[in-house]
């Protein structure tokens, strides 16, 4: 088991005996976060928080010069403008990229958590974000963005923590998982437990469970994705030459295949499997009408925000465009001033990752227009 810290990530300590919403609490626990712009400089704070595998490393700057997971999206003169505005990022309780979770150490043994962390929730990894702002000396934020995992765990954070920001940007969000999304998740995380190597979560570099995190990453890189692009990316192509395993019955014959055979193995020791477990059980978990106590219509409707940005993409199969609609239509009935954006990137969930030329100019003016 180990952690995959970029090596700017910054840390702040969460308080001794932090409490989990489903019972446990967390002794010597902390979250790992970068910021980017200054603060002597900037009109206001922004709060990112991320997708299910992400790190706090968004872009590069100074710190850390590599390319961060959106790049294309934040830094000076783009979109999420750090001319302009101070972003922190940060990574996700349960993560395995700075934030404690299932490999962090458990101070009480000396040894990982592994399968001894609490039961994670939405509700947890948003907690954990609120005490990292307000440790950072940060009352009230000017805009908190979430993308797909994000989007969850920023309801999350707006119910929980009312007015700890003016507004709001849910990109490919939900206010709780589908029965489609929950069925893939269940499967990768089956994959993962039936994998031999993985031990009740006591596996090592050692005896890892490579076969079941390959196949739990080809699944959920096949929902990320649309059809569409598949096909025009791919089409019926055959592998050929060394990239065609010889010999292997039923084996690789696709590109499609090999594509997600590379990327794949890409993930393989970049994410610990245990978090994987944890974090898309929370997704699974979750739902915003449960968080509030209330109806979901009168959980988003209480949500007061002065405007918000809700965008998504008509082919993701992940997060459905009707369940951005969803958000942007409560928010709009509890008089948050709202624009809904449903875009037609063919890039499915993934898009906001990718489709910079459709998602960035909105996002910028959003950011822009009356602050």
């Amino acid at each position: 088991m180990r952690e995959f810290i970029p090596p700017a990530t910054r840390f702040v300590d969460l308080p001794d005996g932090f409490p989990m919403k489903r019972g446990g609490t967390l002794h010597g626990a902390r979250i790992g976060y970068e910021t980017h712009g200054k603060t002597d400089t900037a009109r206001g704070v922004v709060l990112l928080l991320t997708g299910l595998s992400a790190d706090a490393h968004p872009a590069s700057h100074p710190d850390d010069p590599s390319p961060g997971w959106w790049q294309a999206m934040l830094g000076p003169g783009k979109p999420i403008d750090t001319d302009h505005w101070y972003v922190i990022c940060v990574n996700s309780l349960g993560s395995c990229k700075g934030s404690t979770g299932p490999a962090s150490i458990d101070p009480s043994t000396g040894e990982p958590y592994r399968l001894d962390f609490p039961d994670l929730t939405m509700e947890d990894i948003a907690d954990a974000a609120a005490y990292t702002v307000r440790a950072l000396g940060f009352e009230r934020l000017d805009c908190v963005i979430g993308s797909s995992m994000g989007g969850m765990s920023a309801l999350a954070l707006l119910a929980r923590h009312p007015g700890i920001a003016r507004s709001h940007i849910n990109i490919s969000g939900a206010v709780h998982s589908l029965p489609y999304s929950i069925a893939l998740r269940s499967l990768q995380r089956e994959v993962i437990r039936s994998d031999p190597h993985w031990d009740q979560g006591r596996y090592h570099a050692q005896r890892y469970p490579q076969r079941g995190m390959l196949i739990a990453r080809k699944l959920g890189m096949v929902t990320y994705r649309s059809a569409g692009e598949w096909e025009s990316r791919f089409g019926r192509a055959r592998l050929s030459g060394p990239r065609r395993p010889a010999k292997v019955p039923f084996g690789m014959e696709f590109e499609m295949e090999g594509y997600l055979e590379f990327h794949a193995h890409r993930f393989l020791h970049a994410f610990d499997p245990n978090s994987y477990l944890y974090l898309s059980h929370a997704m699974d978990q979750f739902d915003l009408a449960e968080c509030c106590g209330v109806p979901v219509g009168d959980a988003l409707s209480g949500l007061r925000l002065d405007k918000a940005l809700v965008m998504g993409v008509g082919t993701d199969i992940l997060f459905p465009l009707k369940q951005q609609q969803q958000i942007a239509e409560g928010l709009t009935a509890g008089g948050t001033d709202v624009q809904f954006l449903p875009l037609e990137s063919p890039q499915g969930h993934d898009a906001f990752l990718i489709d910079t030329d459709r998602f960035g100019p909105p996002i910028a003016k959003f950011l822009s227009v009356g602050w």
